[in-house]
């Protein structure tokens, strides 16, 4: 990496560093090479660290580098291109090898859930949890939340049934409904400490999180809150002229 002078520069220094950054990346570095640490970066561009951090912090975001543990900030792979439109009549992953499902417990599901649920705030339903996979890495964590209503014949004791054997239960019974319609959301946010040791990142990491709204029996039946990485993903909506969403 070469130096380069900021103080004349219009932009703020942080945005024109990353463009030098990341220019570097493409000339002088590979995927999955280690950049050189904050001080050593911090020096060679005569830029403050908090600068430089920022200006990390903004390829992270963009899926140019990633932080591992115990290693570093590395040049990351292109992002994955990743489908979160299934067809409208079709429940999101249950037929799709790319999910594992992980177990189930029963639950008091978020304020923002239970608005979505139309359901009581104590009331008390079943949480799914499942990873989506891509070439054996974790890229998504899950929790589906179903009402002990809409799957009425998966809410006995379970008597025998480990959490992931429940799970199956669930997600089987929900697929014999027919699925009129769903709506998804998709905000930017921070991995908290559960998502970011399964998707093998660091708490605060910037992650895509998408809630699905599924429609059966004239209500929600449903209410899924998938965390992708925003490093690794490119999220593609539709069966046709996908449009990419690219965290940014």
């Amino acid at each position: 990496m070469g130096t380069t002078q900021l103080e004349t520069v219009p932009e703020p220094k942080y945005w024109h560093l990353r463009t030098v950054l990341s220019d570097a990346l493409d000339s002088e570095f590979g995927v999955g090479e280690v950049l050189p640490n904050e001080r050593e970066l911090a020096a060679r561009f005569g830029v403050a660290r908090a600068t430089l951090r920022q200006a990390l912090e903004q390829l992270e975001l963009e899926g140019r580098l990633q932080r591992r543990r115990g290693v570093g900030t590395t040049v990351a792979p292109p992002r994955i291109g990743l489908d979160v439109g299934p067809t409208h009549d079709s429940w999101g992953g249950l037929a799709d090898d790319s999910w594992q499902t992980d177990g189930s417990e029963d639950v008091t599901p978020p304020a923002s859930v239970v608005r979505l649920l139309a359901t009581s705030p104590s009331a008390v339903v079943h949480a799914v949890r499942r990873t989506r996979l891509n070439h054996g890495q974790p890229v998504a964590t899950e929790l589906l939340y179903v009402p002990a209503a809409t799957v009425p014949a998966a809410a006995g004791p379970g008597e025998g049934l480990d959490d992931v054997a429940r799970a199956q239960l669930v997600l089987r019974e929900l697929r014999r409904l027919e699925l009129e319609g769903q709506d998804r959301a998709v905000e930017l946010g921070s991995a908290q400490a559960d998502d970011a040791r399964q998707l093998d990142r660091l708490p605060g990491a910037p992650v895509l999180v998408v809630t699905t709204r599924y429609f059966a029996q004239g209500r929600t039946a449903a209410v899924g809150v998938s965390t992708y990485r925003a490093d690794t993903c490119r999220l593609t909506f539709g069966e046709s002229d996908p449009v990419a969403l690219v965290a940014s």
